[in-house]
């Protein structure tokens, strides 16, 4: 079942999106080489906490992070602990952060120093597809428009959309229905209606599109060892579009 929200509801998760983006803010400012992932978890954790919110990932099914820190090859849910950023590197950090009851979830993948012109391009075509999903979303549009206009990017670049971990409603729990594809052909799925709030995460190899979980039961990665990226936003269903809750209003 797909929960619409209120005003009311919107208004507290856009407060829940503001932290979360001002946490990828401060972290922003530490991401260097040298750095572990552990300490950016800290960071993360405190300052999540500094405002009045509580990390979404932290106790998540056992997870032991407040974020996910995933590094070149890891796609997603990468554990934060003693792994040192080195120059050249590229790191995929996913923040939840939960603020009087609702969710707000967002991921971005940072460069470490200076990486290759590839990796570069592949954080580009990553976010760009993003933006092409969310331009696709508003109410009475079909929800794969919104995964085909995603794919159809992606792959025109020669990169492969990951099929096996996909996109979310949000909201009081962090995943809600619907599942949101980042593939498929357009024009299936529910309509959307003013009132959704739906995370929309393309994740993207430079390789292949299979990927794999380590033995942590956690971590996953690329099966050829690509580099990866991944990029998020959550958003509201308007009545003439949508609007990202995931930013800095300030």
């Amino acid at each position: 079942m797909i929960i619409t929200k209120a005003p009311r509801e919107i208004d507290i998760m856009r407060k829940a999106g503001q932290i979360v983006a001002r946490t990828h803010k401060e972290l922003q400012a530490h991401i260097r080489p040298g750095v572990t992932t552990g300490q950016l978890d800290a960071i993360a954790e405190r300052y999540i906490r500094s405002q009045g919110a509580t990390p979404s990932f932290k106790g998540y099914n056992g997870f032991t992070g407040s974020i996910c820190a995933s590094v070149n090859e890891e796609l997603v849910h990468g554990i934060p602990g003693d792994r040192v950023l080195q120059d050249g590197d590229i790191i995929s950090i996913d923040i939840g952060a939960e603020y009087n009851g609702y969710h707000g979830d967002s991921a971005w993948t940072y460069p470490v120093g200076t990486i290759s012109e590839e990796t570069k391009r592949l954080l580009d075509v990553t976010e760009e597809s993003l933006y092409k999903g969310l331009e696709r979303a508003k109410a009475g549009v079909h929800l794969t428009d919104i995964s085909h206009a995603i794919q159809s990017h992606v792959e025109a670049a020669n990169f492969s959309v990951v099929r096996e971990y996909v996109g979310h409603g949000v909201g009081q729990n962090l995943h809600e229905d619907p599942q949101i594809p980042h593939y498929g052909p357009p024009g299936k799925g529910p309509r959307l209606k003013t009132g959704m709030t739906l995370a929309i995460e393309p994740m993207v190899n430079v390789g292949k599109r299979y990927v794999r979980t380590l033995s942590d039961n956690w971590t996953v990665v690329t099966v050829d060892g690509s580099m990866c990226a991944h990029f998020e936003h959550t958003i509201a269903i308007t009545d003439d579009g949508y609007e990202i809750l995931t930013v800095d209003a300030e």
